[in-house]
């Protein structure tokens, strides 16, 4: 039914009781293709490029992501002997950290989407990586306070304690990740923020992060 550059989210699918894609090439068929059929579509564009057609054809803007990245060399350590890190957590507390955590994701300000099944959208991508063997725990005094999830040379997900945040511990949390990460060969490290998630963006700099690869996210709900 669908042309190639239409890709399935299987996950998303299942949390929202919809069909999700993302439309690769958003060219006017595919667009207007979108518009016909049921689903959840998400376009990536270039955020210099006109937007007239993704709104001709009822998509919305939800989001702009960067992408920060840094070098071992260009890396600022804080270091601290009252933080550690371990990948021997249990998953329920780090549920409990994560759930409801991501505030700025673009699931959670897509207007037309329940905001519980964005929360639980976050939950399962947790459970997966945690099954794979990809959190690390962030421990505060020994006590579990968040968690990073990796894959490869990605931070692709992570949070902290609610009672916690604000307090400049971040960058000393994320240290021994980092350090972890490049002794084990990554020779750049990367991750995607949200460009209104200041305080996380602030954190990657304080790091010796720069960012690049700006991508204005739209979506489109057809029911």
């Amino acid at each position: 039914m669908f042309p190639p550059n239409f890709k399935l989210s299987p996950w998303d699918s299942v949390i929202f009781d919809i069909n999700t894609y993302e439309i690769a090439d958003p060219t006017p068929e595919s667009l207007d293709l979108a518009a016909r059929i049921s689903g959840h579509y998400t376009v990536r564009a270039d955020p210099t490029v006109s937007k007239e057609s993704l709104h001709e054809f009822g998509f919305y803007y939800c989001d702009t992501l960067i992408e920060p990245y840094c070098t071992a060399e260009k890396f600022i350590a804080f270091e601290a002997p009252i933080v550690g890190i371990s990948k021997n957590i249990e998953l329920e507390p780090l549920l409990a950290i994560c759930h409801g955590a991501f505030t700025h994701g673009r699931f959670h300000r897509d207007f037309k989407l329940p905001r519980d099944g964005a929360d639980r959208r976050y939950d399962d991508w947790l459970r997966q990586l945690h099954y794979s063997g990809k959190v690390y725990g962030l421990l505060f005094h020994g006590e579990l306070v968040g968690f990073i999830a990796v894959d490869g040379n990605r931070l692709v997900l992570h949070a902290i304690t609610r009672s916690l945040r604000g307090r400049g511990l971040a960058k000393l949390l994320w240290t021994p990740v980092c350090r972890t990460l490049f002794k084990n060969g990554c020779n750049e490290l990367v991750s995607s923020v949200s460009a209104t998630n200041l305080a996380v963006v602030n954190l990657y700099a304080s790091l010796g992060f720069r960012f690049r690869n700006p991508v204005d996210l739209y979506h489109r709900l057809t029911q």
